[in-house]
C-alpha cells in the first residue's frame, strides 16, 4: 500500500470541514433570517475552521518584535495588496481590547465578513505566492490548491448579512475547538435536498448580481481618476500657458525699453561728438596763432638778446624775486605737510576702526571655536549613546534567543503530550501525574514569558528616552550649524568694510594729491596779487580789445593781464612762456617788461 501524505491528508480535512462550515452557515443563515451576530454558533465554528485553515503549514519565525508568528503577519499583509484593506487593518490597530495579534487576526476576520469582502482580500493574498512563502511551508494549505478552492467558496458567504460587535468581545482568550457534531447528518437535511437546491440557485443569481455591481463600481471609480487626472493635467497645462504668456509681454516690454534706450545712447553720444569737434577745432587755431606767436617771439628774443645786454640787471632783480617765491612755496609745503598730518591721523582713526573689526572677528572665532567643542562633546554623548542603545540591542537578542528556548521547550512539551496520548491510553492512571508536572512547567515558562516581555517594555521605554537625548542633540547642532552661517556671513561684511576702507584710503591720497596741487595754484595766485597790489586794473566792459593786436576778445582770444605794467593781452598775442618750479606748466610771461600775466575771468569771457 502507497502511504499518504499526512500533510495531503490534513489539507483535505480542513477543506471538507471548511465545505462543511460554510455550507450549514448558509443554509442556517437563510434559514434564520440572513442578518446573523457575535453569538450565533454556526458563525463561530466557521471563524475557528478559517483560523485552523489560516494556521496551517504556518512558519516560526525567529524574529523576537514581529506579529509574523500567528496569522497576523499574512493578514496584515493584505493591506499593501489591496489598498481597501487598510480601513479594517487601522481600524483593528486602534481596538482597545486587543493585545496579543492572534486576537486582532480574529478581529480583522470578523470585519472582512462584515464588508463581504473576506473571498477578495484572501484572494490577493493567494496570488502572490512569493509573498506567502515568508510566512507559510510549501505544504501549507494556502500555497496548494486547497486555498483557492476555499477562496471560491468564501464567494458564497457575500449573502449573508452579519451584524458583530467587536470592540467589546474578549478575542484574546478564545479557545479555538470544531464542534463536529454540528456536521453530522440527520433525516431532516436529507429530505430538504430540493429546497436546499432552489436557495443554492437564488444564492447563485444574487451572487452574479453582487459580481456585475462590484465590476461597474471599479470601472466608475477607475473613470472617476481618470476624470481627476486629466482636469488636474489641463489645470496644470492653463497655468503653464498663462506663465508663459506672463514672459513674453515682460521680454516684450524689456525689448522696447532697451531699444529706447539704446536710442537715447545713439543720441547723446551723437551730441557729445558734435561737441567734442568743435571743441577740438577751437583748439587747433589756438594751437595755429600760439605756434606762430612762438616763432615771432623766438626772433624777436633773439634780437633783444643782440641788441639789449642791459637787461641782465633786470634778469638778476627777477631771480631774488623767484628766490623769495622759492621761500614762499616752502611755506606753502609745510602747510601741506600739516594738511597731510591730519590726515594721516585720520587713517590712523580708520585704522583703528578696522582693529577693532578684527577684534570684533576674533571674538567670533572664538565663540565659534567653543561651539566646535562643544559640538565635539555632543557627537562624544551621541556616541555613548548609540553603545548604550547596542547594548540594549544585544540584550534584546539575548531575550529573543531566551524566548526562542522556551517555546521549543513549550513545543517539545507539547509533541511529547500527545505522543503519550496517542500511544499509552490505557496507561492514563499512571501517567497524570507526569502530566500534572508537564503542566507546572508550562506554567513556569508562562510566567518567565510574561518577565521576557516586561523587561523588554522597560527596554522599550529606554530606548524611547535615548532617541528622545538624540533628537534634541540634533536640534542643538542644527543651531551650532546656523551659528557657522552668521559667523561666515560676519566674515563676508568683513571683508566688503575692508574694500571700502581700501576705497576710502585710495580716495584721501587722490585728495591729497589735490589738494597740494590746489595749494600751489593758491601761492601763486597770491604770488600775482601781491604784485599786482600797486597796479589798476581796467574793466571788463572797458578792456574789449587787445593792446597788441588790436582784435577783439572772443572764446578762442582770451584775455591775459600783465602784473607789472598793467596791459591787457590776448592769448595769442601773449605767447612767450617761462617753466617756474612751483606750477608743472609754463607761465605766459609779457613781451614788454617779462612779467607774469594773470588770465582774467568775467562773466562773458572765460
Amino acid at each position: 500500500l502507497a502511504v499518504k501524505d499526512p500533510t495531503a491528508v490534513e489539507r483535505a480535512n480542513l477543506l471538507n470541514m471548511a465545505k462543511l462550515s460554510i455550507k450549514g452557515l448558509i443554509e442556517s443563515a437563510l434559514s434564520f433570517g440572513r442578518t446573523l451576530d457575535s453569538d450565533y454558533p454556526p458563525l463561530q465554528q466557521f471563524f475557528v475552521v478559517m483560523e485552523h485553515c489560516l494556521k496551517h503549514g504556518l512558519k516560526v519565525r525567529k524574529s523576537f518584535l514581529s506579529y509574523n508568528k500567528t496569522i497576523w503577519g499574512p493578514l496584515e499583509l493584505v493591506e499593501k495588496l489591496y489598498p481597501e484593506a487598510e480601513e479594517i487593518a487601522a481600524s483593528v490597530r486602534d481596538l482597545p481590547g486587543l493585545k496579543t495579534p492572534l486576537g486582532r487576526a480574529r478581529a480583522w476576520l470578523r470585519l472582512a465578513l462584515m464588508q463581504k469582502k473576506m473571498a477578495d482580500y484572501l484572494r490577493c493574498l493567494i496570488i502572490q505566492r512569493d509573498l506567502l512563502s515568508e510566512f507559510y511551508e510549501y505544504h501549507a494549505l494556502m500555497m496548494e490548491e486547497e486555498g483557492a478552492v476555499i477562496v471560491g467558496l468564501l464567494v458564497g458567504l457575500n449573502v449573508i448579512d452579519a451584524n458583530l460587535c467587536v470592540k467589546g468581545e474578549d478575542l484574546d482568550s478564545q479557545v479555538g475547538v470544531i464542534d463536529f457534531s454540528v456536521y453530522l447528518k440527520s433525516d431532516d437535511d436529507i429530505g430538504g435536498k430540493e429546497r436546499n437546491v432552489q436557495i443554492a440557485a437564488i444564492l447563485d443569481q444574487k451572487n452574479y448580481v453582487e459580481e456585475l455591481n462590484r465590476q461597474l463600481n471599479s470601472t466608475v471609480s477607475s473613470l472617476h481618476a481618470r476624470v481627476d487626472s486629466l482636469e488636474k493635467s489641463n489645470t496644470k497645462l492653463i497655468e503653464e500657458l498663462a506663465i508663459a504668456k506672463n514672459n513674453i509681454i515682460k521680454l516684450q516690454e524689456e525689448n522696447h525699453q532697451l531699444r529706447s534706450e539704446n536710442t537715447l545712447i545713439l543720441m547723446k553720444t551723437q551730441h557729445h561728438l558734435e561737441a567734442t569737434k568743435v571743441d577740438v577745432e577751437a583748439e587747433l587755431q589756438t594751437y595755429k596763432h600760439s605756434r606762430q606767436g612762438l616763432d615771432e617771439m623766438y626772433t624777436e628774443a633773439r634780437r633783444q638778446l643782440r641788441e639789449e645786454a642791459q637787461l641782465r640787471q633786470d634778469m638778476e632783480n627777477e631771480l631774488v624775486v623767484q628766490v623769495s617765491m622759492k621761500h614762499e612755496i616752502e611755506l606753502a609745503m609745510k602747510l601741506l605737510e600739516k594738511d597731510i598730518h591730519e590726515k594721516q591721523d585720520t587713517l590712523i582713526g580708520l585704522r583703528q576702526q578696522l582693529d577693532e573689526v578684527k577684534a570684533i572677528n576674533v571674538e567670533m572665532y572664538q565663540k565659534l571655536q567653543v561651539s566646535e567643542d562643544a559640538m565635539k562633546e555632543k557627537n562624544e554623548i551621541i556616541s555613548r549613546l548609540e553603545d548604550k542603545t547596542n547594548q540594549i540591542n544585544a540584550t534584546m537578542k539575548q531575550l529573543e534567543q531566551r524566548l526562542q528556548q522556551a517555546e521549543k521547550a513549550q513545543m517539545d512539551a507539547e509533541a511529547e503530550d500527545e505522543k503519550l496520548k496517542q500511544e499509552y491510553v490505557n496507561k492514563s492512571e499512571s501517567l497524570q501525574n507526569e502530566f500534572s508536572q508537564k503542566e507546572k512547567q508550562l506554567l513556569q515558562l508562562e510566567t518567565d514569558l510574561k518577565i521576557e516581555k516586561e523587561w523588554r517594555q522597560t527596554l522599550e521605554d529606554d530606548l524611547q528616552k535615548e532617541k528622545e537625548t538624540v533628537s534634541q542633540l540634533r536640534t542643538e547642532t542644527q543651531e551650532i550649524v546656523n551659528l557657522k552661517k552668521e559667523f561666515l556671513k560676519l566674515q563676508e561684511k568683513n571683508k566688503q568694510l575692508k574694500s571700502t576702507c581700501e576705497d576710502q584710503e585710495a580716495a584721501l591720497q587722490e585728495l591729497a594729491s589735490k589738494l597740494s596741487e590746489s595749494k600751489l595754484k593758491i601761492e601763486d595766485i597770491k604770488e600775482a596779487n601781491k604784485a599786482l597790489q600797486g597796479q589798476v586794473w581796467l574793466k571788463d566792459k572797458e578792456a574789449t580789445h587787445c593792446k597788441l593786436c588790436e582784435k577783439e576778445f572772443s572764446l578762442s582770444k582770451r584775455k591775459h593781464h600783465c602784473r607789472n605794467c598793467g596791459e591787457i593781452f590776448c592769448n595769442a598775442c601773449s605767447d612767450n612762456e617761462l617753466p617756474l618750479p612751483s606750477s608743472p606748466k609754463p607761465v605766459r610771461v609779457c613781451d614788454s617788461c617779462h612779467a607774469i600775466l594773470i588770465q582774467r575771468c568775467s562773466s562773458t569771457v572765460p
